[in-house]
Formats: structure tokens, C-alpha cells, sequence
């Protein structure tokens, strides 16, 4: 495991925490890794009846390393852009397990994506959600073309992926995907609690109830291929270089 991944077992709840406070949970290759390694590693423990995946106190993940995420880019379209995050999303679209997440702080990109994957989502007041895939001259990810608007509406979806308009943890719990919004510090408090609660249904009927609910792991991980097929066209585009750029010589000045 990452240096900046925490993995614990608490009773039947196993708790990923990413621990990169200084990059605000920047997402590295190396923590990808690591998340998909929980993750897969708990679906066959019958021990393990849910999933938290936490920020910590005050953040929840920045999004990709941009820097680490470049260099895990493609140099043809035939080929999967960054094959890490991928084999994430494929571990969130083949878990069987209820997750949930504890969102304090900013959720951005696939810090956000990665929340429609999950089945219930705690916030704090401080929390905000943005998905600015538009701002660097790309398209979304992680199947959230597809999950999104299934789970807020197209008009919601648009304004939030398209236009790349950032959400309060407040508009989060009026759109429906943030279930609870409780105080700055107690997101991690209260996913705990809810994960004891899910623990104590009763397993069989707890896992059939949700697979009904998902849909099917094959339709999400087509979307992902497809997306990322995408992405992977718009990462060498006009647009994004230049949209990079900017970025880069903003964050230098």
C-alpha cells in the first residue's frame, strides 16, 4: 500500500482513506493502484460487508496529479489513457460491496465522478463538487456520461459536466446524489455510522437488493472504455494542449 493510502478493517467495514494532504488527495498512479487493490481484495472476504472511501478532515481529493496523470497519457488513440485510473473505475464498476463516501472538502474531476459509483454519500457544509473537464479541452470520465444524468437529470448533468458549473455540498443534497450534509469534521463520523447500520441487514438480501439497483458492471464499463477512448483524442487535441498550457503557466506564476 501507498504511503499516501490508508486501508483498515473496523468490524465488517473496511475504510480507504487517502492521505495526501499537501496536494490536496491529488490522485497518483501509485494510488489508483492501491485503491483498486482494496477494493478487489474485499469483494471475495465475506468478512468485509462495506466499503468508506475518505478524504480525511477538510479535503477530499483534488482530482488527478496533473503532472503524474500527463505522463501516464497515451501517444495513439488506439490505447487507453491513463490505465490506472482505468483499472479503478473498473474495480468501482465490478464492486459488489455497498460504498460509501465521506466527502470534507473539495471533490474535483473524478473526485466527483467517482461519488456516482457510490451508494450513499455524506458531505459536509464545506464540500463542493466540479467537474471542469470542459475548462482543460476534455470530456468526462469514469462513465459519468452515463451515471450523471441517470442520477440528477440531463439538465443538471449539462450545466455540471458541459459547462463545468461547481455544486455546494446544499445543491449536491437538493440534486440527490449527497445524502446527508452534517457539520465540517463529522463526514467521517457519520459514514462509519452508516456503514454499521448496512452491516447490520442481513448480508444476502442487503447484496441482491443492490445489484438490482446498479446497473449491469458491463454497461458502465463500456461507457468507461468509450469515454476514455474520447479522452484520449482530446488530450492530444488543440484545444487541451493550450488549455494545459495555461494552466501550467497560471500554477508556475
Amino acid at each position: 500500500m501507498t504511503g499516501h493510502l490508508i486501508v483498515t478493517d473496523e468490524d465488517a467495514t473496511r475504510v480507504i482513506t487517502l492521505r495526501r494532504p499537501e496536494k490536496k488527495n491529488a490522485l497518483t498512479r501509485e494510488m489508483y493502484r492501491a485503491m483498486s487493490a482494496a477494493i478487489d481484495s474485499a469483494q471475495a472476504d465475506p468478512a468485509i460487508r462495506c466499503l468508506v472511501i475518505s478524504g480525511g478532515p477538510g479535503v477530499f481529493t483534488a482530482g488527478n496529479d496533473l503532472e503524474d496523470f500527463l505522463k501516464d497519457g497515451t501517444t495513439n488513440t488506439d490505447t487507453p489513457r491513463a490505465s490506472d485510473a482505468v483499472t479503478f473505475l473498473y474495480s468501482l464498476a465490478h464492486n459488489t460491496k455497498p460504498l460509501i463516501a465521506a466527502v470534507d472538502g473539495i471533490a474535483i474531476g473524478i473526485g466527483t465522478t467517482m461519488l456516482f459509483h457510490c451508494d450513499y454519500v455524506v458531505a459536509s457544509s464545506a464540500a463542493t463538487f466540479s467537474t471542469p473537464f470542459i475548462h482543460l479541452g476534455l470530456v468526462p470520465e469514469g462513465a459519468s456520461s452515463l451515471l450523471i444524468p441517470r442520477s440528477i437529470g440531463h439538465q443538471r448533468a449539462f450545466a455540471m459536466l458541459v459547462m463545468g458549473r461547481p455544486l455546494s455540498a446544499e445543491d449536491a443534497h437538493t440534486a440527490g446524489f449527497v445524502n446527508a450534509v452534517v457539520a465540517h469534521g463529522h463526514t467521517d463520523s457519520e459514514a462509519r455510522k452508516v456503514a454499521r447500520e448496512i452491516c447490520a441487514l442481513p448480508a444476502e438480501a442487503v447484496a441482491i437488493s443492490r445489484k438490482l439497483l446498479k446497473l449491469p458492471p458491463e454497461d458502465l464499463t463500456r461507457r468507461i472504455d468509450q469515454e476514455s477512448h474520447l479522452f484520449g483524442e482530446r488530450m492530444r487535441s488543440t484545444e487541451a494542449i493550450a488549455a494545459f498550457k495555461a494552466f501550467f503557466s497560471r500554477k508556475r506564476g
